[in-house]
């Protein structure tokens, strides 16, 4: 059916090469079947006799995106923006391109901005614009977005889980530790959830409740190298030798350029250098490396 129609639109446009419509649709034909860059000549061309379509435009930023050329999509949609003003799409999406591929988080806040003057309830553009102010570093104002985001949805799990990493690097680790778990109430077993909850609550000396987190973890992905490692570290904080050396060993095994030399430097492991079972673990590993 579709060749059909890419047949008939051909002919079409042997008899009738200046028509806006044909270009069009076969524009669209084509970006269905994915063969972008022909969609993108044939939007092209339809918007040299209708320059000021906002859907050529728009389509055309969705081509662009897809052929991965995020500048100009984001020229493309900031056109059909200016075709039509009180559209929603064409301010959103080019948001996301700012935000997540041209990481210009200034314009990608502008566009968000606008999308909600066009949808002002519109969840996305608030957790969205909330991100573009994460990653400014400008946290009161994320966090004014993802509130608004979570009165529209309020067991949002993304929304909770970024006011978490906002007060985590606000160094404001108890109010990071309730926001991942309130994340958590939405997705109980979250690798992410678990991990960042382990990691504030390493930092705040609580080691027994983050070594529970990375024993959930582990039961999860068990060839982590980097929860093994925590744990080890843990464990040491609590004395619990033998229990830091079997969790020092499984980091090891998994990656052993890395954790042989923290095994050695980092002083939160001087309290196992006296058992002999830590010279037998690092000599073993060294040993290894070297009839390798």
């Amino acid at each position: 059916m579709i060749t059909t129609q890419l047949f008939t639109t051909y002919r079409t446009l042997e008899s009738r090469p200046d028509s806006y419509l044909d270009w069009y649709q076969q524009a669209n034909l084509l970006r269905y079947q994915k063969d972008y860059q022909e969609a993108l000549l044939s939007y092209e061309k339809a918007l040299e006799y209708y320059p000021s379509d906002y859907w050529a435009w728009y389509k055309r930023g969705m081509t662009l995106e897809q052929l991965e050329r995020y500048e100009e999509a984001a020229i493309s949609y900031c056109y059909a923006s200016q075709m039509r003003p009180n559209n929603y799409w064409a301010w959103y999406d080019c948001g996301c391109i700012y935000l997540e591929n041209l990481t210009e988080y200034e314009q990608a806040i502008i566009c968000f901005e606008q999308a909600l003057v066009n949808y002002p309830d519109d969840y996305w553009s608030f957790y969205r614009k909330g991100e573009a102010l994460r990653l400014l570093g400008r946290f009161d104002e994320a966090i004014a977005c993802y509130d608004q985001a979570l009165e529209l949805r309020p067991g949002d799990y993304w929304s909770w889980y970024r006011r978490g990493d906002v007060f985590k690097a606000w160094n404001k680790l108890e109010e990071a530790l309730n926001n991942y778990q309130k994340a958590q109430e939405s997705k109980k077993s979250d690798y992410w959830v678990w991990y960042q909850k382990g990691i504030i609550l390493q930092e705040l000396g609580r080691f027994q409740e983050a070594i529970d987190c990375y024993s959930y973890l582990l039961e999860m992905e068990i060839d982590d190298d980097y929860t093994w490692y925590n744990q080890a570290c843990c464990y040491a904080c609590l004395g619990q030798n033998e229990q830091a050396l079997k969790s020092l060993e499984e980091a090891i095994y998994y990656e052993p350029n890395i954790y042989l030399q923290l095994a050695q430097s980092n002083s939160i492991f001087d309290g196992l250098r006296q058992e002999p079972s830590f010279h037998y673990l690092l000599n073993m590993y060294q040993n290894e490396e070297i009839e390798y």
